[in-house]
């Protein structure tokens, strides 16, 4: 018997220092998140960043919580069971980080029979932070706790025409009716030596601007590749010039050289460069969460405007829009025939 897996990023259980605390732990102290020697990891993570953190990303949750409960867990759940509705195999739903285990998910999948699972990780471009650390945990369960199972691992959809689709469809509703002077498309930042450690090649990914524009086998497995691709897609059937659109990279930790441009940086630059009507698409992520709906909804927005920006828009994430959960119904749907 077949079933669905959707796995995504993870969240607090509620806006507290109590419960940020363990969650930032279980997920910065993830080799894949921050991939030095662990015990150099334990002294930054737990001697250093554990210390004022959870204080901060506690009042940052505090902001944008639901009665409900975490917007990205809310949103999740949406979206599972409109998803659960439009096929005919069951669909779990499970974080790689926080409460809701990748275990307890593969649990109530094989309570209800299932066999092999369509492991879906929520994340349209490839990341070893994000991607990959799902698929290896998700691995791992799998065979100390489930070795019957057979896994189907879901591919970053970054290119897949039906998303994009979705992606550009849902960036002309809801900026209609907003004339912006630009579109800023800003994906979730990474180490830049995260690209090359996943570069398959590994001779291709320079970062200097022209390999991710260069046919190779490295652009299955490069982030950076992917965003671009993401945007090129998108901004040709909305039908936007040059001019009128832009990528950068947001949430960069200090420290470490990350990708860039920043958004921070460029959004605070945009109104002395003409730009007084704003919107922001974050396509890095499926549902609205943290880093979109505090980040940039909120934090963007005040810096654009006290920089001399006149209006800001962000674009909410595809979360449990019907037209992204048919089009998930339908991949699914594909897999089980």
């Amino acid at each position: 018997m077949k079933g669905v897996l959707f796995v995504n990023l993870g969240s607090p259980d509620s806006p507290t220092p109590k419960d940020v605390k363990p969650y930032l732990d279980e997920f910065l102290m993830d080799k894949y998140v921050i991939d030095v020697p662990y015990l150099l990891r334990a002294l930054l993570v737990r001697g250093i960043i554990l210390r004022k953190r959870p204080e901060e990303s506690a009042h940052a949750y505090s902001k944008i919580w639901w009665e409900e409960g975490s917007p990205l867990v809310v949103l999740s759940q949406r979206m599972q069971k409109k998803v659960q509705a439009l096929v005919h195999v069951p669909v779990s739903l499970a974080m790689r980080y926080g409460s809701m285990t990748i275990e307890k998910g593969l649990q109530e999948l094989h309570d209800k029979g299932v066999t092999e699972v369509m492991l879906f990780p929520l994340y349209p471009q490839y990341a070893m932070a994000s991607t990959l650390t799902i698929l290896v945990k998700a691995e791992q369960i799998r065979s100390k706790k489930f070795p019957h199972m057979k896994f189907t691992d879901v591919p970053a959809f970054y290119n897949k025409p039906d998303y994009i689709k979705n992606l550009a469809d849902s960036i002309q509703k809801h900026s209609a009716g907003f004339d912006y002077d630009h579109l800023l498309f800003s994906y979730h930042g990474i180490p830049e030596r995260h690209i090359r450690k996943t570069d398959v090649t590994k001779s291709h990914c320079r970062i200097d601007g022209s390999c991710c524009s260069t046919p190779s086998p490295a652009h299955e497995f490069c982030y950076r590749h992917q965003c671009y691709e993401t945007t090129r897609q998108a901004v040709k059937l909305l039908g936007l010039s040059e001019d009128k659109y832009s990528l950068t990279f947001q949430s960069r930790l200090a420290g470490d050289k990350w990708l860039e441009p920043y958004t921070d940086v460029e959004i605070d630059n945009m109104p002395s460069r003409g730009i007084k009507k704003l919107a922001v698409v974050t396509p890095a992520f499926v549902s609205d969460c943290l880093e979109t709906l505090e980040e940039i909804a909120m934090r963007a927005k005040e810096d654009f405007q006290a920089n001399g920006g006149e209006e800001f828009l962000a674009v909410p994430c595809l979360n449990d829009d019907q037209q992204w959960c048919e089009t998930l119904s339908c991949w699914i749907n594909n897999w089980t025939e």
